[in-house]
């Protein structure tokens, strides 16, 4: 079995619909969840170009998921049943 990171893109404020749908999501991969995680507050960016600010929008990473599964193709097929806003990218770790 491998890990892999799900990181979420994109926020929008939740409705009750959305919620209920992450939820369910969440209990779907019970089993094979390492960690979750999500962002809150202040975010920033360090580039060349200097230090920006964050903000929670559509290009926003939002969250992750470290799920066990056993290919690349297996964490896609889990992460494509997210109710995702904008995306979601899928990264083996070790």
């Amino acid at each position: 079995m491998k890990r892999y990171m799900l990181l979420h893109i994109g926020f929008e404020p939740p409705t009750q619909k959305v919620m209920d749908g992450w939820n369910a999501w969440f209990e779907s991969i019970a089993g094979r969840t390492v960690e979750n995680g999500g962002f809150h507050g202040g975010a920033r960016e360090i580039s060349r170009e200097g230090t920006k600010d964050l903000t929670m929008g559509p290009d926003a990473i939002t969250g992750y998921s470290i799920i066990n599964a056993e290919s690349l193709e297996e964490a896609t097929e889990i992460a494509g049943r997210n109710p995702f806003i904008a995306s979601i990218r899928v990264y083996e770790v070790s």
